[in-house]
């Protein structure tokens, strides 16, 4: 989702790709989710979800919020709908009115779990918008656990904090705690299925938490990329490039991270096949449409340096 920091771009630009030394996951060996609650069964939610996204990723924030908020008033504690509420009242340039009625509905009912949880998760946008609310939103999450420990939403909201202060297994546990709760929640997959990548150094145990969750949200691009990604470094590329153009086919507006980031990763992945000619193809694609252009043209100049050739003879001066 939005509040995820992405650090392949960098290691990249190192020299050469560090793989991580795990074998691909079998077809057809990552677990089902449990039975139990599953949010993406409710009709009503997840036609106004989809709906959401596709005006989400088209750039029109103010029909996606009102489609967020749709989806909400079926299913009132969906992390995911929340989430994209939150990320398309910033873009829309409402959040600070969301965030001040979240305010009012927690100061005047102190003991509505779902009030605490929403002002959390306004606080943690706020933050990611420019302002440090970081630790109001913990307030309020740990508030929210107080009125009801075994509830799932708050501790995605405390995952995902743990998560981007770096603290793995205190993000893991919340994520945990989440996913016991409800076992489809595509906020707990997706955020263990990058914690086991980036700092557990376990992404195929990564893509088995993730593999399923498009058949749960078909019109998810960011969790198409981060399997693409995960495929990437278990060196499937072939599989992997197919999730991240599809990735970037849902995200028409370039807006979250498939978007962004989808064309570099290609280009990465293309180069690591010595297909230099389409890593430079997608890599213009991604200066032309103004998404990850500093790294695109580091890796273009590389390429037109001859950097990555495979005829090139490291042992000359």
């Amino acid at each position: 989702m939005l509040f995820r920091r992405f650090r392949r771009s960098l290691a990249f630009l190192g020299l050469g790709v560090s793989f991580l030394a795990a074998s691909a996951l079998p077809a057809g060996a990552a677990p089902p989710a449990p039975a139990g609650r599953n949010d993406y069964t409710n009709f009503p939610f997840t036609q106004a979800l989809s709906a959401g996204l596709k005006h989400f990723y088209a750039r029109d924030f103010e029909k996606a919020q009102s489609d967020f908020e749709q989806a909400l008033a079926a299913v009132p504690d969906n992390t995911l709908a929340l989430s994209f509420l939150n990320a398309a009242a910033s873009q829309a340039g409402t959040l600070d009115a969301l965030t001040n009625g979240e305010e009012d509905a927690a100061s005047s009912a102190p003991k509505d779990y779902l009030g605490h949880v929403r002002l959390g998760f306004s606080y943690m946008f706020e933050s990611v918008a420019g302002r440090d609310r970081s630790e109001d939103a913990r307030d309020e999450l740990n508030a929210a656990v107080n009125l009801k420990p075994d509830e799932q939403a708050a501790h995605i909201g405390l995952g995902i904090l743990r998560f981007n202060d770096r603290s793995a297994n205190r993000a893991k546990t919340e994520l945990l705690l989440a996913l016991k709760a409800d076992p489809n929640n595509v906020l707990a997959r997706e955020y263990l299925g990058q914690l086991y990548q980036t700092d557990l150094r376990d992404p195929q145990r990564g893509l088995s938490y993730v593999i399923d969750v498009p058949n749960l949200v078909p019109g998810y691009a960011d969790i198409e990329f981060h399997i693409g990604s995960l495929l990437y470094d278990l060196k499937q590329p072939q599989a992997a490039i197919a999730y991240v153009k599809r990735g970037i086919d849902l995200d028409t507006g370039h807006v979250g991270e498939a978007g962004q980031h989808g064309y570099t990763l290609l280009a990465q992945i293309y180069i690591g096949q010595h297909h230099l000619d389409d890593a430079k193809k997608v890599l213009n694609q991604a200066i032309a449409s103004n998404t990850d252009v500093i790294f695109a043209k580091a890796l273009l100049a590389k390429i037109n340096a001859g950097d990555y050739d495979p005829k090139k003879d490291d042992t000359k001066p």
